[in-house]
């Protein structure tokens, strides 16, 4: 178990973040607050922006099944998949025990595994990359190329990340998204945006071809040491994939809560 403070800022970022993607994306999404469960769903090809969180603390497990039921009748009822989001460290340690079957019960299916970290760890030097240069978004050909990457890292078609940012003024106006360009191609991706006191990263991506040589980690900095310098935020939060987990301590975050990833069984 982690402190059950950060624990629940990690959970809390995203229910604010998400907010205001999902509102970005369609101005009439799914944004509700229920009792122990945030929906943040726009329905949205890029599946990462159709959410479903559990929000209450120290959650029994009669209360989750509960919970996990009522998540999965939400998800049914649209039209797009996307995923449950559990903060391990919220529930209490009957329910942990308990939650895949529980989860399995309800018609939940695990997706994939993710780790909750944050650091006061701002502000960052400028970062520096020998085969990078950094540009910021701010053309509709920028987020594209953002999407592309994504798409390529995380498998999805093309098409989905790319209905997932198109045509957005917060991600090339609000939101601090950068590019890692090599030879004029970009290669890498990472973004921060400010949401009740930290910076919260975005989408993190290296195109397949070009990871293993720091790419992501340089352009993190990069999204990092600008959001900062624009806000004067000293503290950072993220929420890693297993393949980006072991960068993010290099640059000062500490794990919080560990996560799991659900959808619908087929």
């Amino acid at each position: 178990m982690h402190e059950l403070a950060d624990s629940v800022e990690s959970m809390e970022q995203l229910a604010s973040v998400w907010r205001t993607l999902v509102l970005d994306r369609d101005p009439e999404a799914d944004v509700r607050d229920l009792p122990g469960i945030a929906v943040r769903w726009a329905d949205s090809r890029f599946a990462f922006w159709n959410c479903v969180t559990l929000t209450g603390v120290g959650t029994d497990a009669e209360l989750l099944e509960r919970q996990l039921k009522e998540a999965a009748q939400i998800m049914r009822g649209k039209s797009r998949p996307g995923f449950l989001w559990v903060f391990e460290d919220l529930l209490d340690d009957e329910a942990r025990a308990t939650l895949d079957t529980a989860a399995e019960q309800a018609g939940l299916a695990y997706a994939f595994p993710g780790t909750g970290m944050a650091g006061d760890l701002l502000p960052l030097p400028a970062p520096h990359h020998p085969d990078l240069t950094f540009e910021r978004v701010t053309t509709e050909e920028q987020l594209r190329a953002y999407a592309d990457i994504n798409a390529r890292a995380y498998g999805f078609p093309l098409e989905d990340a790319r209905e997932g940012l198109d045509g957005s003024t917060l991600w090339k106006d609000g939101i601090h998204a950068y590019l890692g360009v090599r030879d004029g191609a970009p290669v890498a991706c990472a973004a921060t945006v400010e949401a009740q006191g930290r910076l919260f990263v975005l989408l993190v991506a290296t195109d397949p071809r070009w990871q293993r040589r720091g790419y992501g980690e340089a352009v993190t900095r990069k999204a990092l040491h600008e959001g900062a310098r624009a806000t004067g935020v000293t503290r950072a939060t993220l929420h890693a994939t297993a393949a980006g987990a072991p960068v993010y301590p290099r640059i000062g975050f500490r794990p919080n809560s560990p996560m799991r990833f659900y959808g619908l069984t087929p």
